[in-house]
């Protein structure tokens, strides 16, 4: 039985073809392509119907007991997380519910091959006025996200609001624990230096194929990790 559901008219329809996944896709033409994280997102996390193996191996590894014999209860690609000051909401390539020896796990997921994690915090500010919504949106990711605004001048924007929905959500569901996890198939890394930078806010240090924890954040502990795919033709 298949563990991805979409909502249609307030229930859940399983997805049980990775090729459903892209008419999920606020693009379907431009980003469902051979080679590009979508459609590699896809085909990896459906076939396995569940953590992928690379996955599975990054969480024992871990050595975090929470992340010892994962349970996936059920994910939703393309998952809309709203936020204030604005009316785009934070599209994540998969939001899932987990169970980890107890407690429950909320975690966000996005994909990358070449993509980046979006601009700088700093040109986001710059790259459209610095609108009263604006203002609004960064404070209050910070506020979730347990940060500075001085201190994220250098991060880059998807980074905060992705890991920021795993929070909002664990919040939600009730979850204690929260994961935004970055599954890549670049095989040159690309973002990985970016990923790095972003836990250094937490005293963190990224390495691949690595779970890590965070901080507290408000009853909510949240983990950071990051997963290269290294077979994924």
């Amino acid at each position: 039985m298949s563990k991805f559901f979409i909502p249609i008219n307030q229930t859940l329809e399983q997805i049980n073809n990775p090729e459903e996944w892209r008419y999920l896709l606020a693009k379907p033409d431009k980003h469902w392509k051979d080679g590009y994280s979508a459609k590699l997102l896809a085909y990896c996390w459906q076939t396995a119907n569940g953590f992928p193996g690379s996955v599975r191996n990054a969480f024992r590894k871990s050595g975090i007991p929470l992340f010892q014999n994962v349970e996936m209860l059920l994910a939703f690609p393309e998952y809309k997380v709203p936020l204030p000051g604005g009316k785009r909401a934070s599209q994540n390539d998969i939001f899932l519910l987990a169970r980890g020896n107890g407690p429950l796990i909320s975690i966000t997921v996005e994909g990358k091959v070449a993509e980046s994690f979006d601009k700088t915090v700093t040109e986001w500010k710059h790259s459209y006025e610095y609108t009263k919504g604006r203002k609004t949106r960064l404070a209050f990711l910070c506020e979730t996200l347990g940060v500075e605004e001085k201190d994220i001048e250098d991060i880059r924007y998807q980074l905060l609001h992705r890991t920021a929905s795993a929070i909002i959500e664990a919040k939600k569901f009730d979850a204690e624990n929260a994961l935004m996890l970055v599954h890549s198939f670049s095989q040159s890394d690309e973002g990985f230096t970016d990923y790095c930078q972003f836990l250094k806010l937490y005293g963190a240090k990224g390495e691949i194929d690595s779970i890590v924890f965070a901080k507290n954040v408000k009853n909510v502990n949240l983990y950071l990790g990051w997963i290269k795919e290294k077979d994924h033709n």
